[in-house]
């Protein structure tokens, strides 16, 4: 009988660890949601912000221009 109790007794404060931290990652994620719901990551850079990089592909290529271009820069 005392066997048994112990087991339940376990198999109580194993749920509740888990509850607990299943909440507590819950609303962990909900807070990171709402630091970053605003941030807007493509807007147009402010300030003297240069292009970097410029599509090198002419319209007319071919599919298999395009194929060795993207085996090539991964692009």
């Amino acid at each position: 009988m005392k066997s048994w109790l112990k087991v339940v007794y376990q198999t109580i404060k194993v749920f509740v660890l888990f509850t607990g931290c299943t909440i507590l990652f819950y609303y962990g994620i909900m807070l990171l949601n709402e630091e970053y719901k605003d941030y807007h990551r493509y807007d147009e850079p402010n300030g003297a912000a240069v292009k970097v990089s410029a599509s090198g592909v002419n319209e007319s290529s071919s599919w298999l221009d395009r194929l060795i271009l993207f085996y090539l820069n991964g692009e």
